[in-house]
């Protein structure tokens, strides 16, 4: 079951609010889809095709964007968005067994959004945090030298 998003007339006013500042400088659309993202949870086509608009943009150009870059989201994700790095460093040192454990935890395959809309289960590429392998991140917060057990430990904490 997926997330729904919430388009509420506060958070349009928030985007357009966004929008008209972010057009008095150059280059408003990223600064725009940045600020989509981080109001609605993520940039579907309904946000895209407004922004296109209001930005005299063309839809396959901001979806072409949306769609590359990995900080943006066409579908909400969770509160708290666990990524497991599976970069080398990591993957040699058992990084698969806690991206498994979470999977076999939050019943969740990866990519998907937990029901509740808690938890996004992510495999990620390298984050640059190679002498602490293996590690995975809950939001902006990294963990290191984790194995499943501490990985374990650490899911009943943010549960």
């Amino acid at each position: 079951m997926s997330v729904q998003i919430q388009i509420t007339d506060e958070k349009l006013h928030k985007l357009y609010a966004a929008m008209d500042k972010h057009k008095t400088k150059p280059g408003p659309l990223m600064p725009t889809l940045h600020d989509a993202q981080k109001i609605f949870g993520c940039v579907p086509l309904e946000i895209q095709k407004m922004i296109a608009t209001e930005l005299k943009e063309s839809i396959a150009k901001i979806n072409g964007v949306v769609t590359f870059y990995g900080q943006f989201s066409i579908v909400p994700k969770g509160e708290k968005i666990i990524g497991v790095c599976l970069g080398t460093a990591c993957y040699v040192r058992g990084s698969q067994g806690i991206l498994d454990a979470f999977a076999d935890d939050l019943k969740l395959k990866v990519g998907e959004t937990s029901e509740d809309g808690k938890f996004t289960l992510q495999a990620t590429r390298c984050i640059g945090a190679c002498g602490l392998a293996p590690v995975f991140t809950v939001n902006e917060t990294v963990y290191g030298n984790v194995s499943v057990q501490k990985a374990k430990e650490i899911m009943k904490t943010i549960r």
